[in-house]
């Protein structure tokens, strides 16, 4: 059941199209109407044009105070998401100016008709913010079965034997023949043994090179998804996968291994990647996930060879953890990350995060951890956000400035058109890659 509700697509693929085309031939039928003997048809027009303005004001009425004026979702909604919810109301509005009717089939329809437009609504909201591909992601159902035993045991064979020439394996690696072209993705599980955090399933990418019989170290790359999400989000909304095939295919198979741990323990739960009573999810993050890497994965044990980055909370974690870590982590890939953790206003912050502590609260924030651990050598950061994400590109940007401030290498990329969303991951996925190829070894550096 869960690869069946896996294959069915809310993003792209028929039933978002389906879907449309229903609402619109039910807005066409709601519009017609045989007008009554003795009333004129320009009342209807009339009414059917009020309903849209109508409906179409609420519902943009509804964005501005649900989204900017109570911040409900703590990101700004793009223009595309506004449209989407105006047509859905304006249609809402339609059906409902068609419940006075006489006609008790009309009526039916017209209730009909209301569910239909919220859930185009709906369609078209998730497809600008790119969250659920999947009628399985929506559900929180697995797309991914376990990792293969066969690669797994491979990994495991050659775990801790890297060696300095395989830290620039742009020099040294030749591919050998019938290498694969694509990489592959399973779940496993890596045990909280030191933190006990909750964590779900992890993912795990490994790439061409990683498949051969005698697989050379590769370097490692931690990625996180935003909050609400999974780590399935990082594949089925970001894309990861595919890139790094893409890349691998131009570098001989080359390619970071790609592990995605749960550093929220549930898909509504912010644990700040601190150690709290909501979790202790910096201890799992940076304790037993690279405890599991090295002693599971042929991966290099240099800190140049480590990276870690995500998207919004899972980008705020990064700069966290990756700052704060230099000694594990030598590049860093924030895309629209907070300036701080949050799990509501700082004081609501403080007290279920921080157990009261402010002073805790004030030295977890990104602009310390940079301060308290600079200067800082040989690290590469990649910071992301969308020209149309207003609340977060001013963080960013600010984050950047103070992570070059103290030797920081960092690239700051602006996803054109793109907001609060995964579309904006994907363009910093593309775009920021070739950096971290680079610093780890992967390719040719910039002269």
């Amino acid at each position: 059941m869960d690869a069946f509700l896996s294959d069915i697509r809310v993003i792209g693929g028929p039933i978002p199209i389906v879907v449309v085309m229903l609402a619109v031939l039910a807005a066409a039928g709601l519009i017609i109407r045989r007008t009554p003997r003795g009333r004129p048809r320009r009342r209807w027009v009339v009414t059917v044009l009020i309903a849209l303005v109508v409906g179409a004001a609420i519902g943009l009425l509804a964005c501005w105070v649900i989204g900017d004026l109570m911040n409900t979702f703590d990101v700004q909604l793009s223009p595309t998401s506004r449209a989407w919810v105006a047509v859905a109301c304006a249609g809402m509005a339609l059906a409902i100016a068609n419940l006075r009717s006489v006609r008790v089939r009309r009526r039916a329809g017209a209730a009909a008709s209301i569910v239909l437009f919220a859930l185009v609504g709906a369609l078209g909201v998730n497809a600008d913010f790119g969250q659920y591909t999947t009628v399985g992601s929506m559900l929180g159902t697995s797309a991914f079965a376990p990792l293969p035993a066969v690669d797994l045991a491979l990994q495991r064979a050659g775990a801790g034997t890297d060696s300095a020439s395989e830290h620039q394996l742009w020099k040294t690696w030749a591919a050998p023949a019938g290498i694969a072209a694509h990489g592959i993705v399973g779940s496993v599980t890596i045990p909280s043994s030191v933190s006990h955090f909750a964590a779900r399933n992890a993912l795990v990418y490994l790439p061409p090179a990683a498949l051969v019989p005698h697989p050379p170290a590769l370097p490692v790359l931690v990625m996180m998804s935003g909050q609400p999400g999974s780590p399935e989000n990082v594949f089925l909304a970001g894309h990861l996968d595919k890139l790094m095939d893409a890349m691998a295919a131009e570098h001989h198979g080359l390619a970071p291994i790609v592990v995605v741990p749960d550093q929220l323990s549930a898909p509504t739960v912010n644990p700040m990647c601190v150690d709290s009573a909501l979790g202790n999810s910096a201890t799992y993050l940076t304790v037993d996930v690279p405890t599991w890497i090295r002693a599971n994965l042929d991966v290099q044990s240099a800190a140049t060879g480590w990276g870690i980055g995500g998207f919004s909370q899972g980008g705020t974690c990064a700069i966290q953890l990756g700052a704060g870590h230099p000694e594990i982590f030598g590049s860093i890939m924030d895309v629209s990350g907070e300036l701080e953790p949050r799990v509501g206003t700082p004081e609501q912050t403080i007290a279920r995060g921080f157990g009261g502590n402010s002073a805790a609260y004030e030295a977890a924030k990104p602009l310390a951890i940079l301060t308290r651990e600079s200067p800082y050598r040989d690290m590469v950061a990649i910071f992301a956000a969308g020209s149309l994400d207003s609340k977060y590109m001013p963080w960013i940007a600010t984050v950047a400035a103070a992570s070059q401030m103290v030797g920081m290498q960092t690239t700051v990329l602006t996803s054109p058109g793109t907001a609060h969303d995964w579309s904006t991951v994907r363009y910093a996925f593309e775009h920021g890659m070739p950096a971290l190829y680079a610093q780890m070894g992967l390719s040719r550096p910039a002269s």
